[in-house]
């Protein structure tokens, strides 16, 4: 019985030891999941998340490099606005002019977020959310700063292509924004130039006449090799180069692809640049050896009219150069075959004056100069033109031997 006593008193002591230590286990969980749940909720209590929205190029020229734009959730507001800094008014007065010159305003434009992407959605081009790494003060601050900068008075910025653009200013948005932020890892090899990188872009599109257009407006800026800050410029470049430094999740808190995208096949173009004008100068050799009165006088006027166009051609590129604020169309070297001066020539292609013909001398020397220097010179050219640069040469030697 005493035995029996003891055992019970040696039971209920035990109890008592293993309650009391699931209370003290359970006081310091409580304690610390709260202390834990206190500071999750002091370090971001801004109901806000903020997100890189990175679009797929399209088929138009306008896209064909992709699109960039930052997206707000605020769910104690419930809103749900993309920031698009890509927006300009064709309405505005003097669009085209301004246009050329460089001289069209840009703006931060905004929209509900299913809007915005069921535009891109309606066009089969993919859309990616990143969403950022920010503290609550972080957040805030960028949010006041995205719609102050959206007012009227503060939306409009001087657009440019290569160095300010809708996917520029919103690197330099999270840049300031995001303190100690990793620096930004290259995305492209070493050595990239401008126009290698939206060569890229147009060759993979198939748009081989809208890179023919291109390079003969943009000069040798355009052949620079960029910084790594430069090739963000285009939108999944940035994207890369948020991923690529994202240690330990400083930048980038998760990865989405939105909406599905139905691949298609690129149909190629036979009617390339360089398989129109080679077919154009095989076809003028030809019937230049013909003696048919026909035949002459149609030379007479393809004459006048290829000297005319590539004489407008260069008048445009020295008025580009000169009296535009376009960075990247200066000191192009387009100028070395289409002669400004050819604008002339062009309404004395019967003539026999002297300096008529001595003009055709100095283009046939000059001609053959281009040629001979066309992959030294400071510019990539586009081989597309060669066709071009000899039909210059050989028309003006039929002009020359016709004295």
């Amino acid at each position: 019985m005493v035995r029996k006593i003891e055992l019970t008193a040696f039971t209920i002591s035990k109890l008592k030891k293993e309650a009391f230590n699931k209370i003290i286990f359970s006081v310091f969980f409580l304690i610390t999941f709260c202390n834990y749940s206190t500071s999750t909720f002091a370090q971001d209590s801004s109901h806000i998340r903020i997100s890189l929205l990175t679009c797929t190029p399209g088929d138009e020229l306008y896209s064909t490099f992709g699109h960039s734009a930052i997206r707000i959730t605020d769910t104690s507001s419930r809103f749900d606005i993309v920031f698009n800094y890509g927006t300009f008014n064709f309405d505005d007065p003097g669009f085209y002019i301004k246009f050329i010159r460089g001289k069209l305003l840009y703006f931060v434009s905004t929209a509900d977020f299913d809007s915005f992407k069921n535009e891109y959605q309606s066009t089969n081009r993919g859309m990616t959310e990143q969403i950022l790494n920010l503290t609550a003060s972080e957040k805030i601050a960028l949010e006041l700063f995205l719609y102050n900068n959206a007012k009227e008075e503060n939306k409009f910025y001087k657009y440019d292509f290569f160095l300010d653009n809708c996917t520029t200013r919103i690197r330099d948005i999270i840049v300031k924004y995001k303190t100690n932020y990793p620096p930004f890892k290259p995305v492209m090899p070493n050595g990239t130039r401008f126009r290698q990188a939206i060569h890229e872009y147009l060759d993979k599109g198939g748009k081989y006449w809208s890179k023919l257009g291109i390079d003969l407006l943009l000069g040798a800026p355009t052949d620079a090799v960029m910084t790594t800050s430069q090739t963000q410029f285009l939108p999944d470049n940035l994207m890369k180069a948020l991923d690529s430094s994202n240690q330990n999740n400083k930048l980038v808190l998760s990865t989405t692809n939105l909406y599905p995208v139905i691949s298609t096949d690129n149909k190629q173009s036979f009617f390339t640049p360089m398989i129109v004008f080679s077919i154009l100068l095989i076809a003028i050799i030809i019937i230049s050896l013909s003696t048919n009165k026909k035949a002459i006088a149609f030379l007479y006027g393809f004459d006048g009219l290829l000297f005319f166009l590539s004489g407008v051609l260069g008048i445009l590129f020295i008025f580009m150069w000169t009296s535009t604020d376009h960075s990247m169309v200066k000191n192009n070297f387009n100028l070395v075959w289409a002669w400004p001066t050819h604008i002339v020539i062009a309404f004395f292609i019967n003539s026999k004056k002297d300096w008529v013909k001595k003009y055709w001398a100095i283009t046939i020397l000059g001609m053959i100069i281009v040629l001979i220097s066309w992959f030294f010179l400071p510019q990539q050219m586009n081989n597309a033109l060669l066709p071009i640069v000899f039909l210059l040469l050989y028309r003006s030697m039929r002009r020359y031997q016709a004295f």
